[in-house]
């Protein structure tokens, strides 16, 4: 999950250096600082570069913001046929993103691995008919049972989009990819396996053919019991889980197909004190046995101490040992 951001002194003090939020991203040097601040304070095993999932919409020609106290806006889309893939002119847009990824690759050690990510196509979907977050995505669960065929074309466009993002993150020297689908648990079953492991495994495969020895980790987010299908069909390596995972089930139903990612509650983490303490024991000792990587269940709150991050990194590290 993403490391850098408001919890973090020097992340604040950076951040106004930059007009806004996506010139934040686009701002190499500002993205590639950010991207390593957490990794000096809590000596981390990966870094994840500082971007955001909505760089592919604002590529794609959709308006895109993010307006202090609200979160991302977009121009709701309407149409498919508002928005054109130029593969080409994609990645001459999100350039300053690969320029960052090899700066940050250029400061790191080569035990350290660099992640970059994307958004899955249906989450990126949500935003982008939605125009930004929701409380029930009513607008574009019109489209699944309403325009299926303009919304598989939305999803065709935006795998073909997301998997050339990924592959030039990797050229620009990332070592480990990761997909986000934030919004997969808004998905009944049927339509989870359309709109959520269908284009996964898609972007999967082209990613592979490019960049065959790149791990990708996916993150349906909520998807209950659904995430053994995905783990199962999506041809991930590994899958990041939420908080609500039961540990127990995750061991046995995905450990065996794949890497398992996961799972302190960020609330968690946020609240601090002997809890803390023995949760991060209790994932270690169920989940640590096979192939694992610590990280939480989701991204670390705005007003988490650093305290808190960086006893549960010296936890891990002692464990690990």
């Amino acid at each position: 999950m993403r490391q850098a951001g408001r919890y973090l002194p020097e992340y604040r003090e950076i951040r106004d250096k930059a007009a806004n939020f996506l010139d934040f991203c686009y701002s190499p040097s500002l993205a590639a600082e950010a991207t390593l601040q957490p990794v000096r304070r809590f000596a981390t095993d990966g870094a994840i570069v500082f971007s955001d999932i909505l760089v592919i919409p604002d590529a794609l020609g959709q308006k895109v913001e993010f307006i202090a106290g609200h979160g991302p806006v977009l121009e709701p889309l309407r149409s498919v046929s508002e928005i054109d893939l130029d593969v080409g002119r994609l990645r001459e847009f999100l350039s300053p993103v690969y320029k960052t990824l090899s700066m940050v690759r250029a400061d790191l050690g080569e035990e350290i691995a660099l992640i970059g990510f994307a958004g899955a196509p249906w989450t990126l979907a949500c935003y982008m008919v939605e125009g930004g977050p929701s409380t029930d995505f009513s607008a574009l669960r019109a489209w699944t049972y309403e325009r299926p065929g303009e919304l598989q074309d939305l999803i065709d466009l935006l795998v073909e989009a997301v998997s050339a993002h990924l592959i030039a993150q990797a050229e620009a020297g990332a070592d480990v990819l990761q997909l986000f689908d934030s919004w997969a648990g808004i998905l009944p079953e049927r339509e989870f396996d359309r709109w959520s492991i269908t284009p996964t495994a898609k972007i999967v495969r082209k990613v592979k053919e490019a960049c065959a020895d790149v791990p990708i980790i996916g993150f349906p987010n909520r998807s209950g019991v659904l995430y053994k299908d995905y783990a199962a069909k999506s041809g991930v390596d590994g899958v990041s889980i939420d908080a609500s995972v039961p540990l127990d089930w995750a061991a046995r139903e995905l450990q065996g197909r794949c890497v398992v990612q996961g799972n302190l509650d960020p609330h968690l983490l946020l609240a601090g004190g002997e809890a803390l303490g023995e949760e991060v024991e209790r994932i270690l000792s169920v989940l640590g046995g096979g192939p694992f990587i610590f990280n939480l269940g989701h991204g670390v709150l705005p007003k988490t101490p650093p305290a808190h991050v960086a006893a549960v990194a010296d936890r891990v590290r002692a464990w690990g040992s």
